[in-house]
């Protein structure tokens, strides 16, 4: 997949830690995305970004992010998407808080279910990311500017409340993971049917909320 992406089209970037005594950098994180198409519109597919976790929380994913933008720009590829999985709260702020992505479509069980310990045995549910690398919204964003958008919308903003601590509940009490993960799901389809867009996550404690407006643009 890294040989196909490479040579299709697609991207596949690296992050180095090189030693202060010399010798061979490690690769401490990579990015790889593959290209596609919709209608006559070109798109990344970003498939996979990954942190060593001795490396993680040094900004080092946000970096890796902001050359795949720069990449797709200079050769004026306009959307980068991917998949992400609702229930990873870190993820959610990181795609819609800190790069700008908003997303309008849910995909249920994209994967199936799988026996990894990171799906906890659920369903992979997945909310699709939309990254348009110059809207001014991006750029807004990327500036250390506040994006208009659902988190100033007042009264018209829908939400999708999750508890804060999922991932302990996802690995704890299964049961409760469900019920939580079915009434997110058919919340996201509903609203997404009637024409909103994530566009803003907020933290209030125990709880966290995706934000959610109606008629969004890209702009």
């Amino acid at each position: 997949m890294f040989v196909v992406a490479q040579e299709t089209g697609g991207q596949i970037l690296g992050a180095y830690e090189k030693p202060a005594g010399g010798g061979a950098a490690k690769l401490v994180g990579f990015l790889m995305a593959v290209a596609g198409i919709h209608g006559q519109r070109i798109f990344l597919h970003s498939h996979m970004t990954a942190v060593r976790p001795e490396y993680q929380n040094r900004g080092i994913g946000r970096r890796l992010k902001l050359a795949q933008r720069d990449d797709a720009i200079a050769r004026a590829i306009p959307l980068v998407e991917w998949t992400f999985d609702p229930l990873e709260i870190r993820n959610a702020y990181f795609n819609i808080v800190r790069l700008g992505a908003v997303m309008r479509r849910f995909i249920p069980n994209c994967y199936g279910v799988t026996d990894s310990p990171l799906h906890a045995g659920l369903p992979t549910d997945r909310l699709l990311a939309e990254w348009w690398v110059e809207s001014a919204r991006v750029k807004a964003i990327l500036a250390g500017s506040k994006a208009e958008g659902a988190s100033s919308a007042g009264a018209a903003v829908k939400r999708v409340t999750l508890p804060a601590d999922m991932g302990e509940i996802k690995q704890k009490d299964r049961d409760s993971a469900v019920k939580i993960q079915t009434d997110m799901r058919k919340k996201f389809q509903r609203l997404f049917a009637d024409g909103y867009a994530v566009t803003g996550f907020e933290s209030s404690g125990r709880e966290v909320h995706y934000l959610l407006e109606d008629g969004f643009e890209v702009r």
